[in-house]
């Protein structure tokens, strides 16, 4: 990919790779068989998890990430003191499923035939099929490592171009097939699930083999790429121009350009960069109507409402995102870490809300509550230096003794600064300067880097927890900034009511942590775990908490979500959210560009299923 973008031709400023040959041997992050490099059955790499070791201490396995092969010593205690489980009673996953074991496929036969006709790449292969019949919501993992599936794909398909994408498109709506796109499989509102309902042959489509840059426009700062590019990929391949794009959501090892656009996404960097509906200059999407597009790639145009806010978070129900023109920036001079502890949460709040005041928030801020900086400390590896442990005990008791802070209520904000060298310098000052009106202390780079990376593996971690039978899920809402506070304490209020309503022995894990900023308000995300020991159906007990937490969310004045989407588990609450008279226009909409039902994946509101042609 590099290669050839390199040695094709330039004009205007602009890298076109569209035409050079080398691009169609170019080779992406996610191969087809992704089961032989990820989890079949959890998050992540099949190389990477978190064990209980020889010495029974937790330690993360592989080589991937900067905490790999490192012993987290603190880890195994603060699971023991928060969800009292036992370490010798493990819930091991079931074996890998079989043919036998899974759903047999729905053929249309004269759809297959054509298919094979096409030529177009394709799978009956049953671990093809199932990997791409979930996402990662608890009922999903917990499904694949103790349950079943009752639908699942029929066929895999991997379209290499969007003229490919167009063939298959139409192949599905000349036979009433049903396509449901699938990226990254990261989603957590099962919006990959097939609904198990459809009667009819359901496609897979997956876009990891679309993953070149096809131009690069270095003097409008642009680029189009196809949609099945990781974030990863992304910025490596952007970086080695001297270019970066800026969205980084937790998921960005994994998750892709298509789906960040199918569903409304923001990244920790969103303060400089923006959310994706800022970075978006042009979205191309195959409809079973033909191709949808803008046409020209003008930064801005009235004519009339923007289309694009049609594509954005339709989360695969009107058709495949194919290639994106994003905006791009030359990468930043500078970057650095840090954190700031405040005495308390509210503190924290108050200096966020002021720095967003101010416009003056660095690329990445995000306030951690009490509890969830003490997890944090709880990840904290290994430390064999006797100097290191002695500062670390004199900065605890800088905090705790001289400077009056209580370690039951002290919470943390952790700082991403990109941008030249003074862009930085003056950004620390005034931030630094900003949180020491509110109590707030520079706490180091070191804890802010360590923070910022903890987020890709959280989700490893609740794979861990699932083996010693403890449930552990996010979500997440916007909010006003004068309802913050009140929304945290409420939420967590209502999780900790509803434990105690299902009779369970220990109290749960409930936290929170501040992070987008906005002018007006912020996204909040919760962090929720319990253990199941005594509930006949654990799942059904999470939904049904969830399910209060999100009425409780509402009534606090927050969103349905602020970047995660609707998928299934939040259909119902569309409503309220968006008033009849919108949910209204969304199925117009999709009657107009999708009279047969073909991305049929039942997201958002269930669409009316034409009659089979079976």
């Amino acid at each position: 990919m590099l290669n050839s973008i390199e040695k094709s031709r330039k004009c205007h400023g602009k890298v076109d790779c569209h035409s050079t040959s080398s691009q169609s041997s170019v080779t992406g992050s996610l191969p087809k068989r992704r089961q032989d490099l990820l989890k079949w059955n959890g998050w992540g790499y099949k190389d990477t998890e978190f064990i209980l070791n020889e010495k029974l201490q937790v330690e993360l396995t592989g080589t991937r990430y900067k905490l790999s092969g490192m012993v987290l010593p603190l880890l195994k205690d603060w699971m023991l003191n928060n969800f009292n489980v036992n370490l010798d009673y493990v819930r091991p996953a079931q074996p890998e499923f079989s043919a036998a074991d899974l759903p047999s496929p729905v053929i249309n036969k004269p759809f297959l035939e054509d298919l094979q006709t096409s030529g177009l790449e394709h799978s009956l292969d049953c671990h093809d099929r199932l990997f791409r019949a979930h996402g990662h919501t608890l009922n999903e993992i917990w499904a694949l490592r103790e349950g079943s599936f009752n639908r699942i794909p029929d066929l895999v398909a991997w379209p290499t171009s969007q003229v490919e994408v167009m063939q298959m498109v139409q192949l599905a709506n000349k036979h009433n097939v049903v396509i449901i796109p699938f990226g990254g499989g990261t989603s957590v509102t099962q919006a990959l699930e097939c609904p198990s309902t459809e009667t009819r042959m359901i496609i897979s489509l997956d876009t990891s083999q679309m993953h070149k840059i096809l131009w690069l426009d270095e003097e409008n700062l642009t680029a189009c790429l196809e949609s099945g590019v990781t974030g990863k990929e992304i910025e490596q391949r952007l970086a080695s121009r001297g270019f970066c794009l800026g969205h980084e959501p937790d998921s960005y090892e994994f998750s892709t350009l298509g789906g960040w656009v199918a569903t409304r996404a923001s990244g920790m960097k969103k303060n400089i960069y923006g959310n994706i509906e800022d970075l978006v200059v042009l979205v191309r999407t195959v409809t079973t109507r033909g191709l949808l597009e803008k046409s020209c790639n003008a930064p801005r145009t009235s004519s009339g409402p923007d289309l694009h806010h049609a594509i954005l978070g339709s989360e695969g129900t009107l058709g495949v995102v194919t290639e994106v023109v994003v905006k791009i920036r030359p990468l930043p001079e500078c970057q650095k870490y840090g954190s700031v502890v405040f005495p308390c949460f509210q503190d924290g709040v108050s200096c966020l809300r002021e720095v967003a005041r101010q416009r003056c928030a660095p690329a990445s801020i995000r306030l951690v509550d009490n509890e969830q900086f003490v997890f944090g400390q709880a990840l904290k590896p290994e430390n064999n230096s006797l100097v290191q442990s002695f500062l670390d005990g004199i900065k605890k008791a800088y905090l705790t003794r001289w400077k009056g802070f209580d370690i039951n209520k002290m919470c943390v904000a952790t700082l991403v600064f990109e941008g030249t060298l003074k862009e930085v310098e003056a950004q620390e000052k005034r931030v630094y300067e900003t949180a020491g009106k509110f109590g707030g202390l520079p706490a180091g780079e070191e804890n802010g880097e360590r923070g910022y990376f903890l987020t890709y593996l959280i989700a490893y971690i609740r794979d861990m927890g699932l083996q010693y039978g403890i449930i552990a899920e996010s979500f997440e809402t916007s909010i006003p900034w004068d309802r913050v506070t009140d929304l945290c304490h409420n939420v967590k209020d209502r999780l900790r009511r509803e434990c105690k309503a299902m009779g369970m022995q220990h109290e749960p894990f409930a936290s929170c942590r501040v992070t987008q900023l906005y002018d007006a308000g912020a996204c909040v995300y919760f962090y929720f775990a319990f253990c199941i020991r005594g509930l006949s159906d654990p799942v059904k007990a999470y939904e049904e908490i969830e399910s209060a937490a999100r009425d409780e969310i509402l009534a606090c004045g927050g969103s349905i979500s602020h970047h995660h989407g609707i998928g299934k588990i939040r259909k119902k609450w569309l409503k309220q959210s968006i008033s009849g008279v919108g949910v209204d226009v969304l199925q117009s909409i999709k009657r107009t560009l999708d009279p047969q039902n073909i991305f049929g994946n039942g997201n958002l509101f269930d669409a009316a299923v034409p009659i089979s042609k079976l």
